[in-house]
């Protein structure tokens, strides 16, 4: 079967959608406060290495280079996430365009994409998970011209590849799935030639070092997966969540769009080259579905699926009443991103925020409010220790570490033993007072001499997050020494 033409790429409609996706993300990057993630990457790239144990360093490193660069701007850490959400509307476009889609698929793909709520949700901060969207975009948008062409396109595969697991271990997943999709349904003659090996050594190289780092550190990775899976992070969802979830990570309005596209790959002739994806779709779907994985883990493919069925969408739209449905569409746009921003971006005043179902349906809202406030109690506690007492801070987790680390430099460094934090090591063995937050008092009877209640935080706008209420301690008399009760606080999760 022939592949669908090649037809021009509509530059001037999709530099215009990425760039107002852009605009939207960064008017609205300064509102309400760092989130407790972005707090860790801050000190993570400050402990530079080639991995910690829940993420590879790129995240990390990207954090300490915005701050150097733009000391203290919250608008400045986050704009390497607009820059990477903007890219994924305009590769969007792109793979529309390798799947034969027109100017009207290409931009009807990049627009959806522009306004689903997964990439709202991460572009306006800067994670992981921003940089896995746009890795697993770019890595289709190449796998589909790498198994159509051939050459050496696989050696742009593999260094993306590479690049993208230095940020997470997730895009595997995407290649381990395409790889099966080909040897199952093809095109087999792809994999003939010396180019995807190239690649795929190429994409080693690169991911070389975190993966030393990981076998040095006996592949925390699985451990952290195993946590993930335990339901131990934020984001983590119920198994039967899993399915429902797909259908509002984009919008709901949309659904019709990716699910024809999926249909499109696994049955339209016309991309029959490309028939692996629809089978690593439903191959990965599965495994995250089993292992506990995410729902956002599959976001990933979105922009692929939306690419694939825009075409047919546009052409649905051009048939019989053809003002009515193309109004629908631009309706279903408009509403969908009126939607998505409400819930996801940091629209709503901070102080109602709480009145609102906001911080119900999107967690991050909950965890970029408070934490100046928090730091604030801290350095209350701390100054009615009497002065020349070594004091220092320890944290259940690490965006509170973060937070002293970030706005309480005199208090800084803190500890803990949530994920890396714990390999940062122990309080000081001459730290006589420890403020301690997040710990549960029963342990610290259990440890400490002299345990009292020194305060608790409070975000001040009543909104219920994991920070709201907690008390703050001010123990002394440690027991036991930091050898012996710093292995008992490693938290991995």
């Amino acid at each position: 079967m022939i592949d669908p033409p090649r037809v021009r790429v509509a530059w001037g409609g999709l530099a215009a959608l990425a760039g107002a996706v852009a605009a939207l993300l960064l008017a609205t990057s300064g509102r309400y406060g760092y989130h407790r993630d972005e707090l860790y990457f801050l000190r993570a790239g400050r402990e530079a290495a080639f991995g910690y144990v829940d993420q590879p360093p790129l995240t990390p490193l990207l954090a300490r280079a915005m701050d150097a660069l733009l000391p203290g701007s919250l608008t400045g850490l986050r704009l390497p996430s607009v820059l990477a959400s903007a890219l994924v509307v305009l590769l969007t476009g792109l793979i529309a365009r390798e799947l034969g889609g027109g100017r009207g698929a290409q931009l009807l793909a990049a627009a959806s994409m522009g306004v689903s709520a997964v990439l709202l949700a991460v572009g306006h901060l800067l994670s992981t998970t921003t940089f896995d969207l746009l890795a697993w975009t770019a890595l289709t948008w190449l796998l589909a011209r790498s198994l159509r062409d051939g050459g050496p396109i696989w050696l742009a595969t593999g260094a993306v590849a590479g690049l993208a697991l230095q940020n997470k271990s997730l895009p595997l997943v995407l290649l381990a799935g395409v790889l099966v999709g080909v040897l199952a349904v093809g095109p087999r003659a792809a994999l003939a030639s010396v180019w995807p090996w190239l690649g795929t050594a190429g994409a080693l190289a690169i991911w070389a070092p975190n993966l030393a780092w990981q076998a040095a550190n006996g592949f925390p990775v699985f451990t952290l997966a195993g946590a993930i899976a335990g339901g131990s992070s934020a984001s983590s969802e119920p198994w039967y969540l899993f399915v429902p979830f797909q259908l509002v990570l984009v919008s709901p309005l949309l659904v019709p769009v990716w699910v024809l596209g999926w249909w499109r790959l696994a049955r339209d002739p016309a991309l029959r080259t490309w028939r692996s994806f629809a089978v690593a779709y439903v191959l990965v779907a599965v495994l995250f579905l089993v292992t506990g994985g995410k729902p956002y883990y599959l976001a990933g493919f979105f922009p692929l699926l939306l690419a694939a069925g825009a075409p047919a969408v546009v052409a649905w739209a051009a048939r019989g009443a053809r003002r009515v449905r193309s109004g629908l569409l631009v309706a279903a746009l408009a509403l969908s991103l009126a939607m998505s921003a409400f819930l996801m971006l940091p629209l709503v005043p901070v102080g109602d925020l709480a009145r609102t179902p906001v911080p119900d349906v999107s967690s991050d809202a909950g965890e970029t409010v408070g934490w100046p406030e928090f730091a604030a109690t801290v350095a209350a506690v701390h100054e009615r220790v009497p002065a020349g007492e070594r004091v220092a801070v320890l944290t259940g987790n690490y965006g509170e570490a973060g937070a002293v680390d970030r706005f309480l430099p005199a208090l800084a460094p803190a500890h803990s033993g949530h994920n890396a934090y714990w390999a940062w090591g122990p309080p000081p063995e001459d730290a006589a007072t420890l403020i301690v937050v997040g710990v549960d008092e029963a342990r610290l009877r259990q440890w400490f001499g002299r345990v009292e209640l020194a305060a608790r935080i409070d975000n001040g706008v009543g909104l219920d997050n994991d920070e709201q209420g907690e008390p703050v301690w001010l123990v002394r008399e440690r027991r036991i020494p930091w050898s012996q009760l710093w292995p008992q606080l490693r938290d991995i999760g």
